[in-house]
């Protein structure tokens, strides 16, 4: 077997590369390898310097993940770290790709650093809830300051080759890896200069009013966007040791930081939502075939989603064809598009030219036998089965064979949709988040007679556009929804019972999401549940319990920010919106109506009741098959419900809790409303085997 790391001799230099595809991970041989290296080049009296450098597309670009949770193996990365440090003949380092994590470690040991003008460095642990491990935390400081290495280490946003230059980070940008860093080498030999450690440089650390005010100032900002996480204040705690602490005594703090983190509920939940994002786009089609070919795509609708999905096709380079109903609306669409790369260009993301590159590929018609020879066309009209029904039958007809016909829906039944084309075997659905050029989650969700080509496709044009694939099942609101439908009646629920809708927000947000459900709803637009409530009310069990509140909000026309009012008020300027006694007076109005004595709900029974709301009816959709597996609830919930990602999702989070305990809450709460709150079949069966949803990940 070929070693996955080489030692070549050119001259008087030794080049070590590191050649562990696909990302030159550091894998236990590949660090083992690196000290064998390091020893056969110390022994070498004709070597006179080393250049560590990495094969394919990039520097070691961090750990192995698929050691993830396995005993660590001697040696451990800092100790390979400390080996190359201290190596009696300066050390090199070449990088190009992404040196992220312990890849940009084994750089900072190095004696001196060169990279590729394209090379983005950064440090990434925080994302799992870590620090950096192998002296990232004693070392960056050292170099750059205190400021600068916790901006990097504690947003863990990588940088460019260009702004690590300008802090001092590296010592040169190269063109050419191998050549030009030979010449640099060269260079370094000739001059015959003392060997510069990272380890000793001081000039960084002295204390001064003006560094402890800025990372007074960073640890608050990184406080609040990183809301309720514990990494960043340790690895801020980890930094400033440098000031006070030796090279080695902070090496040990570090270890013993990371070592802690590790144990955490954030990390594991973090570590989980890793694996949970890369297991989704793995489905049982794409082993059967392979994707149909993605060169043009239709979108009919120019509203904001229809716009939203155009954009996301035209910046993943596939031109777009948009048709709308009349002149009117099309030229609306056509505006919706441009506005948003116009605004591209003022914030200086995208440049004039670019843009106009972009658009060049991007058509509007009023035809729909514009759309004859497009690939996919992707339907965005209102949210209603006749309507979609409609432009399908067209369609139908329209598109050329082996053309995908998708629907972009919430809610409605795909194979409804399916059954009026003589082509049931190309139609799917691809359900778009909003803003679709933003919002990362897309839900494929495959009707029952949809071939596994297609299914394959809308993953290869998930992937395309850079998104979250989940696949879904065909029931009303898919994954989703469905999942919200369930504890936004649980919201209502408490609510008629006693709670306000600020209460239970105030709950929701400090449990870790962004905003609460009733302001969410209010952003979405009340306007919309309010359709589907009227929608679903013939099939309504007549037993079941219903709340009128929101209902009552949306007779007055209030349906949220759009309005200016819906739970919250929004006339003074404030996107989170004022808390209305006039709401208030109305929850009041249905108590009394109903007879319902109000009682008080703390926060703890607030989130107690919504998480169980959320975890059964997650349970029921991977009971009957909706979703593959427990993680793609979660992967739903995270990237499009905006549910806390160092919880890991609902799952993972009735993992943590117990899901003996979430049993336990749902019997309890059944006692008042069985029918609303009894257990899943599938809680039940796991608790009695002594099993949790990760055992279905599997």
């Amino acid at each position: 077997m070929e070693s996955p790391v080489n030692l070549e001799i050119i001259q008087n230099i030794a080049i070590l590369t590191i050649r562990n595809p696909p990302v030159n991970a550091l894998s236990h041989a590949v660090r083992l390898n690196i000290m064998s290296a390091l020893n056969n080049a110390e022994r070498n009296e004709s070597i006179s310097a080393i250049i560590v450098m990495g094969e394919g597309n990039t520097f070691p670009a961090g750990a192995d993940i698929t050691e993830f949770g396995l005993p660590p193996k001697s040696p451990l990365l800092p100790i390979v770290c400390d080996r190359i440090e201290q190596f009696n003949k300066p050390v090199i380092c070449a990088m190009h790709g992404t040196p992220l994590g312990g890849g940009l470690e084994i750089a900072l040991s190095c004696h001196y650093r060169l990279a590729h003008p394209q090379t983005k460095l950064g440090l990434p642990e925080v994302h799992l809830g870590l620090i950096p491990g192998a002296g990232g935390t004693q070392r960056l400081p050292r170099l750059i300051g205190l400021p600068e290495a916790f901006k990097i280490a504690a947003s863990g946003v990588p940088i460019s080759a260009r702004k690590a230059a300008e802090i001092g980070l590296i010592n040169e940008i190269i063109e050419d890896i191998k050549d030009e860093s030979i010449i640099f080498t060269n260079k370094v030999v000739s001059l015959n200069k003392k060997i510069s450690r990272t380890c000793d440089i001081t000039r960084h650390l002295k204390e001064s009013p003006h560094t402890n005010r800025e990372m007074s100032e960073l640890r608050a900002s990184f406080a609040k966007s990183h809301r309720g996480q514990v990494a960043p204040g340790k690895i801020a705690d980890c930094i400033e040791a440098t000031l006070e602490m030796p090279f080695d005594k902070g090496q040990v703090l570090e270890r013993a930081t990371f070592a802690e983190l590790l144990l955490t509920d954030q990390s594991n939940g973090l570590i989980h939502a890793f694996f949970a994002e890369r297991k989704s786009s793995k489905i049982p089609e794409a082993s059967r075939t392979t994707p149909r070919p993605l060169n043009k795509i239709g979108v009919v609708g120019g509203g904001t989603m229809g716009s939203g999905i155009a954009i996301a096709a035209l910046n993943a380079g596939i031109p777009v064809t948009m048709i709308e109903q009349d002149t009117e609306s099309i030229k609306k669409g056509q505006h919706n598009v441009e506005k948003v790369y116009k605004r591209d260009i003022e914030k200086g993301r995208l440049s004039e030219s670019v843009v106009n590159d972009i658009l060049a590929q991007f058509n509007t018609s009023t035809d729909f036998d514009s759309l004859s020879q497009v690939d996919m066309v992707i339907e965005a009209v209102f949210e209603e089965m006749p309507v979609k029904q409609k432009v399908f039958q067209i369609l139908n007809q329209v598109i050329k064979p082996g053309g995908i016909l998708a629907s972009n829906t919430s809610y409605l039944d795909i194979n409804e949709i399916a059954a009026v084309t003589s082509r049931p075997s190309d139609v799917i659905g691809l359900h778009f988040f909003s803003p679709a050029n933003i919002m990362r989650l897309l839900e494929i969700v495959v009707p029952k007679k949809v071939s596994d080509d297609v299914v394959a496709t809308g993953f290869s044009l998930a992937k395309k556009m850079r998104k979250i694939p989940v696949r879904a099942g065909v029931c009303d609101g898919f994954i989703g929804n469905r999942i919200l439908n369930n504890y936004g009646d649980c919201a209502a629920f408490m609510m008629e019972d006693g709670a306000t809708p600020y209460e239970i927000d105030k709950a929701i947000f400090d449990f870790g999401y962004p905003m609460g459900p009733h302001q969410m709803f209010d952003l979405a637009g009340g306007d919309i549940g309010w359709a589907t409530r009227k929608r679903l009310e013939p099939f309504r069990d007549p037993q079941s319990r219903y709340v009128h509140i929101a209902d009552k909000l949306c007779e007055n026309g209030w349906f949220g920010q759009k309005t200016g009012r819906g739970f919250y008020r929004y006339d003074t300027g404030n996107k989170r919106g004022n808390e209305d006694p006039a709401v208030l007076e109305i929850i009041e109005q249905e108590r009394q109506r109903k007879g319902v004595i109000p009682k008080t709900f703390s926060h703890e029974e607030i989130i107690q009741r919504y998480m169980a709301a959320m975890i059964n009816e997650a349970a029921e959709v991977v009971r009957e098959g909706i979703a593959l597996r427990p993680s793609d609830v979660d992967v739903t919930k995270l990237f499009g419900y905006g549910f806390p990602r160092y919880r890991g999702g609902p799952m993972k989070y009735a993992d943590t809790y117990g899901l003996d305990k979430i049993l336990a809450d749902l019997q309890e709460f059944a006692k008042e409303d069985p029918l609303f709150w009894t257990p899943s079949k599938l809680i039940v069966e796991l608790v009695k085997k002594g099993h949790n949803f990760d055992s279905l990940n599997k």
